[in-house]
């Protein structure tokens, strides 16, 4: 089974390239769908998140009859606080490297060809070298803008403030096996999609699997 990895930077299209890659059946695992899962009240790390954040100590974070926890306010300190991101990082992460390897023995127990990570940080946590191919979403800035101030409660400051956070995209270009453009509209994105992939299957000697250890996975 060959193993592609698809990143982008904010508001790249990195979503609507996923989803055309479960058009065309190829299953992929969405890193950040696997983060919100996890802070679920009945996820397995819930004892953990508890305990690095307690109720009585961050009370802005927890819904006050539910006690569930607000993604937006432990998104908001952790952005702000690296002591908090490393703690929340520190449970999260394994559960999720957890996550994607048995989405992959599943998928290779199916018998699927092709399966995908979706890794926003593939780059910036080292991913690449576990990883067949990658594939970098990529749009002209001026259209990465409009599309990320169209989120709600996004401003400028914050928009800024997160591109800091992550590797340019001028370089994930560089990284990456393919570029997939996504600002010249759907059909001319799969259209470059669907070109990676029929190379990808015509290589004369596709990559041997890779023996993926759960701690290698980022």
């Amino acid at each position: 089974m060959i193993v592609l990895g698809l990143t982008g930077s904010i508001g790249m299209g990195k979503s609507t390239v996923a989803a055309m890659m479960e058009t065309m059946r190829i299953p992929v695992h969405d890193a950040d769908a696997c983060v919100h899962s996890l802070l679920e009240p009945d996820s397995p790390a819930r004892p953990a998140l508890a305990a690095a954040f307690p109720y009585f100590d961050h009370q802005n974070l927890y819904d006050k009859k539910t006690k569930t926890l607000k993604r937006k306010e432990l998104g908001a300190l952790v952005f702000k606080d690296a002591s908090a991101r490393e703690r929340l990082e520190s449970i999260l992460h394994p559960l999720v490297r957890k996550s994607q390897l048995e989405f992959l023995r599943a998928s290779q127990r199916k018998g699927v060809e092709i399966a995908c990570l979706d890794i926003p940080l593939l780059f910036e946590k080292g991913a690449d070298q576990y990883l067949d191919y990658t594939l970098s979403v990529s749009a002209p800035y001026n259209i990465q803008r409009q599309r990320v101030l169209a989120r709600p409660g996004m401003t400028e400051t914050r928009f800024q403030a997160i591109l800091q956070t992550q590797m340019p995209d001028t370089e994930k270009r560089t990284l990456a096996d393919y570029v997939i453009p996504t600002g010249a509209g759907r059909a001319y994105t799969m259209q470059a999609l669907k070109s990676a992939l029929l190379n990808i299957r015509a290589k004369e000697t596709p990559p041997a699997p890779k023996k993926i250890a759960e701690e290698e996975l980022a």
